[in-house]
C-alpha cells in the first residue's frame, strides 16, 4: 500500500517588530525615565527631607509661600480652562470653515512654541502695561492687567493657547460628518448636534489639550515675571520664589516650595487624566 507524504507546512513568517522584545523595550523605557524624569524628582523629595515634616510644613504654611502657590496655581487654572474653550473654538475655525488667510493664522498658532518666553513677557507688558497700546485704554475703564494676578492670566494664556489647539483639531477633523447628518434627519437642531453628538467625542481631546496647557503654565517663569511685577501676596508666582531662595543660598527652603509644586501639581494631573480615561471609556461604550 503506497502511504502519500504529506505537503510539509509553510513555515510561518516571524513577524518583524521595530523595537526589540517586551523585555529590553520596558527596560529602555524604564532607564531612559528613570534618569530623565525619576531620579532628578526623587532627588528634590531627598533634599526637601532633611527638613523633616515640621520643617517642611513651617515653609509650606508661610503667607508668602501659600500666596506664591495660589497665584500660581490659581492662574494656571484660570488660563487653562479659559484655553479648553478658546482652543476648541479656534480649532473648529480652522477645521470646519475656510477664509483667506487660513494658512498663515493656522502657522501664527505655533508661534508660542517658538517665541523666547522672556520676548514674549516683554512683549505682553510692552502692550498691556499702564503706558502699553492696550493698556492704557484698559486703565481708563478701571482694568490694571499688568502687574496683577490678571497678567499673568495673561501670559500664561498666550502660551498655553497651542496645546488645546493642536490637540483638539486632528480629533475635530476625524469626527464624522454623517452622525451630525443623522442627527438632524432626526429632528435635532444645531445645539444638540453640537452638545450630544460633537462635544462627547471631543471632551477627551478638551481634557489632554487642558492639562498640557495647566502643566505649562504652573511652571512658567519666562513670560510671566515681566508682566506680573512679582509683588509679594500680590502678583509673586512660585517659580519665582523658588529662584530667590536659590539666590539667597537656602536651598532647603527651594526644594521644599518645589516639592509642594510637584504634589500639588501631580495630583491635579492625575484627577484630569483619571476623568479622561473615564470620559474615553463612556465614549467607546457608547459606539
Amino acid at each position: 500500500m503506497a502511504v502519500t507524504a504529506l505537503p510539509a507546512k509553510a513555515a510561518t513568517p516571524r513577524r518583524r517588530r521595530v523595537l526589540p522584545g517586551f523585555g529590553l523595550s520596558l527596560g529602555y523605557s524604564l532607564a531612559g525615565l528613570g534618569l530623565i524624569v525619576l531620579i532628578p524628582l526623587v532627588g528634590v523629595f531627598v533634599k526637601a527631607s532633611g527638613l523633616g515634616f515640621e520643617g517642611l510644613w513651617r515653609i509650606w504654611t508661610e503667607p508668602r509661600v501659600l500666596s506664591a502657590l495660589w497665584i500660581s496655581f490659581g492662574t494656571a487654572l484660570a488660563a487653562a480652562a479659559f484655553n479648553a474653550v478658546m482652543g476648541t473654538w479656534v480649532a473648529w475655525v480652522f477645521v470646519r470653515y475656510k477664509f483667506p488667510g487660513k494658512r498663515l493664522f493656522d502657522a501664527m498658532i505655533d508661534l508660542p512654541f517658538a517665541l523666547p518666553t522672556a520676548v514674549a513677557g516683554i512683549a505682553l507688558t510692552a502692550l498691556y502695561g499702564p503706558s502699553g497700546w492696550i493698556g492704557r485704554w484698559l486703565e481708563a475703564a478701571g482694568i490694571k492687567v499688568a502687574y496683577t494676578p490678571l497678567g499673568i492670566t495673561v501670559a500664561l494664556v498666550f502660551i498655553g493657547l497651542p496645546f488645546v489647539v493642536r490637540v483638539v483639531q486632528p480629533v475635530l477633523a476625524e469626527v464624522e460628518r454623517e452622525l451630525e447628518e443623522a442627527a438632524a434627519t432626526l429632528g435635532a437642531n444645531r445645539r444638540q448636534i453640537v452638545w450630544r453628538v460633537i462635544l462627547p467625542t471631543l471632551w477627551p481631546a478638551v481634557l489632554a489639550g487642558f492639562a498640557l496647557a495647566f502643566a505649562r503654565g504652573v511652571g512658567e517663569y519666562g513670560s510671566v515675571i515681566f508682566i506680573a511685577g512679582n509683588l509679594p501676596g500680590v502678583s509673586e508666582i512660585a517659580p519665582l520664589l523658588i529662584t530667590i531662595k536659590l539666590e539667597e543660598f537656602d536651598y532647603a527652603g527651594a526644594t521644599a516650595i518645589a516639592a509642594a509644586m510637584l504634589l500639588l501639581s501631580f495630583v491635579l494631573l492625575l484627577a484630569i487624566n483619571s476623568l479622561q480615561a473615564r470620559l474615553a471609556r463612556t465614549q467607546r461604550g457608547r459606539a
